[in-house]
């Protein structure tokens, strides 16, 4: 009896790695059916399928970028003045263009009349303490007078050298010309320059305003250093470099085309892939205001490389690939990388593809839309 149990078992385990080797064997098949794709005689002719070999061409294309014009931090200036004080006239727009040097404001305060008559108060006692140094320095010389006292005087002149000097600093940042100032022309009201030459693009005072000290007042851009900054996706990167001439135009009027330079290229990607380029206009126009979109063309020469005619390349849920003709109306999809197109021809690379594969050339999509119905019945 037991001779008997142990039988049936072994049976039942034998019938068993049977069955697994018979599951594991009809499953191979399956795992590369969504890579080769099997056409009678009859069907390659009804389909036109005709292969060949891929030639090696050296293309030249054209890269699409988009992007818009921005403001680099160094041309936004922020027009400030040191003192506080009430605005006494301005005559500045948002949207004008001014020149530099040209004033944009007025501003008064009791506190710059202050500030003037302490200068010139300060310049005459240093001309004073001057005068009594060199005295002293004669008397100390011919042991009139004491080395303490010419010390004393000698410190006081510094001293008041120092005051004159600082209150100089002080007006000089707030626009005063000191060597202008004199008793008959104090003034209450400071103009207020433009630092550089540009568009105001925001202007937060008014007539009898009060600004503290640093408050923004305008808001100017330089735009003769306006920048194009453009998005280049992973694939586009490679044929881009530093100097590179551009075609830029705007969405409104394609057809007018202006020359740009890459000046810089950021090759770490952000969150869509994308790297960052830098172009400046070799000439500014005014069409291109802060915040306009707009397109570039960059016509690139690439390097010899494994060409096809451009239908023979397919791509399928964001890949490319090919296919390989192994004979019995059996073909092979294989990924493969594009590279730039020209005059119907397309460049491509891939793992296993050489100058002497056989690949389709014609038709190609036919074996993708089967290739796509297999995988869905599957």
């Amino acid at each position: 009896m037991k001779k008997y149990i142990v039988l049936v078992a072994a049976v039942v385990f034998m019938a068993a790695c049977g069955k697994k080797e018979e599951t594991q064997t009809e499953a191979a098949p399956e795992a590369t059916a969504s890579n080769v794709i099997s056409l009678s005689a009859a069907q390659v002719k009804n389909a036109g399928i005709e292969t060949g070999i891929p030639t090696e061409k050296e293309l030249s294309g054209t890269v699409q970028l988009q992007g818009e014009v921005t403001v680099p931090p160094q041309s936004l200036v922020n027009v400030t003045f040191p003192l506080g004080g009430y605005i006494k006239k301005t005559n500045v727009l948002p949207g004008m263009h001014v020149q530099k040097g040209q004033v944009l404001a007025v501003i008064e305060d009791m506190q710059y009349i202050q500030l003037q008559q302490d200068y010139l108060t300060a310049k005459e006692q240093l001309a004073v303490a001057e005068m009594e140094y060199n005295r002293q320095k004669e008397l100390n010389a011919k042991k009139a007078s004491s080395d303490k006292l010419f010390e004393q005087i000698t410190a006081e002149r510094e001293t008041q050298r120092i005051a004159t000097a600082s209150l100089k600093q002080k007006l000089e940042l707030i626009g005063v010309n000191v060597s202008r100032l004199n008793a008959t022309n104090i003034s209450k009201a400071i103009s207020i320059p433009s630092p550089v030459s540009g568009l105001v693009s925001a202007v937060n005072v008014n007539v009898g305003k009060y600004v503290s000290p640093t408050e923004m007042l305008f808001e100017l851009t330089d735009m003769n250093d306006v920048v194009l900054t453009f998005n280049a996706f992973e694939k586009d990167v490679k044929y881009l470099k530093t100097g590179q001439q551009l075609d830029v135009y705007s969405n409104d009027n394609p057809d007018k085309k202006y020359s740009a330079k890459i000046h810089f290229i950021n090759h770490s990607l952000n969150a869509d892939r994308a790297a960052t380029v830098i172009a400046k206009l070799n000439r500014y126009d005014a069409v291109f205001i802060p915040g306009l979109f707009v397109n570039a063309d960059i016509h690139v020469q690439n390097k010899k490389q494994l060409a096809l005619p451009a239908d023979a390349i397919v791509d399928w849920q964001g890949k490319s690939y090919v296919f390989e003709d192994k004979g019995n109306g059996k073909y092979a999809m294989l990924p493969v990388k594009a590279g730039i197109s020209q005059d119907g021809f397309k460049q491509f690379e891939g793992e296993g593809v050489t100058a002497s594969s056989r690949l389709v050339v014609k038709n190609a999509y036919t074996l993708l839309m089967k290739a796509m119905n297999e995988g869905e019945e599957e």
